[in-house]
């Protein structure tokens, strides 16, 4: 894997675990998540329009994938609000390529290497690890199976949309119907002062952050196999748990971190087999 191309995909598994801290440490989760969901749309807007190819293809997936990033995104708010951070990222991240593979071998026919299965094994026993026999840890797992299912949902259909759209265009749109049904719920439910409450710059940030790590994730796969990107930016499992015990003082364990280690890891195995 090129030097060039390892940074650029650690700059987007930092970038995404970054977002998720800015997220987290929020007082009002969801209008935060709202602004950060409106500044991506409108920063990435005119790049979206530069590069814009959309056939009337992607339009089906368009709208499925907007559906569940709307899905995604009040699932994050509702489990950052609940549930820690390191309990919740791991798990989200760590299951969702469990599912795109067990859909992707039982509805579309791929079959799976002896590589994978391990992957998802090793995936599993970190998943044990973050959870933990007992206590508040496992307040998380539910969220983070839910957010898995949608990660996963958006994930095959975005597979199949992008081949009727140029990347950035296809995201803007998708990333569209979400923002706006967010930033009218929230408004709705308290009025515009919550959303100015959270006009701060972390969330201003987030909403960076959020193109941005797909940017540069797009960018590491214009350099290196998609399979040496993913393994790569697995690492961000990794880097959320430090960042959540250094920022948002979780209690994150031996067991707790070494578990998102083994999952990182798993998801590198099912990346690279």
């Amino acid at each position: 894997m090129p030097a060039a191309a390892l940074a650029l995909a650690l700059g987007s598994a930092f970038v995404h675990a970054l977002w998720n801290l800015l997220l987290a440490r929020a007082r009002d989760l969801e209008a935060a998540t709202a602004i950060a969901l409106v500044v991506a749309v409108v920063v990435f807007a005119p790049v979206a329009g530069s590069l814009w190819r959309v056939e009337a293809g992607a339009w089906p997936y368009i709208v499925g994938s907007a559906a569940l990033e709307l899905a995604y995104f009040i699932l994050l708010a509702a489990a950052y609000g609940r549930a820690d951070l390191s309990v919740v990222y791991p798990i989200s991240r760590g299951v969702s390529p469990i599912l795109v593979l067990v859909v992707s071998a039982a509805a579309l026919g791929k079959g799976s290497s002896f590589g994978q299965a391990a992957g998802v094994c090793l995936t599993a026993v970190g998943i044990l690890l973050v959870r933990g026999i007992r206590g508040p840890a496992a307040r998380g797992v539910g969220f983070g199976l839910a957010i898995a299912a949608t990660i996963a949902g958006y994930t095959l259909l975005d597979k199949e949309g992008v081949r009727f759209a140029n990347p950035i265009a296809y995201l803007e749109l998708v990333m569209l119907v979400p923002s706006a049904a967010y930033v009218t719920a929230i408004a709705m439910r308290g009025g515009a002062g919550r959303l100015r409450a959270e006009l701060r710059g972390s969330s201003l940030l987030a909403g960076l952050a959020t193109f941005g790590a797909y940017a540069l994730g797009l960018a590491a796969l214009q350099q290196a196999s998609a399979a040496s990107v993913a393994a790569v930016r697995a690492t961000s499992i990794v880097i959320a748990a430090l960042l959540a015990a250094a920022f948002l003082r979780e209690a994150v364990g031996r067991a707790r971190f070494a578990g998102a280690v083994v999952v990182a890891g798993g998801i590198a195995l099912l990346a690279l087999s």
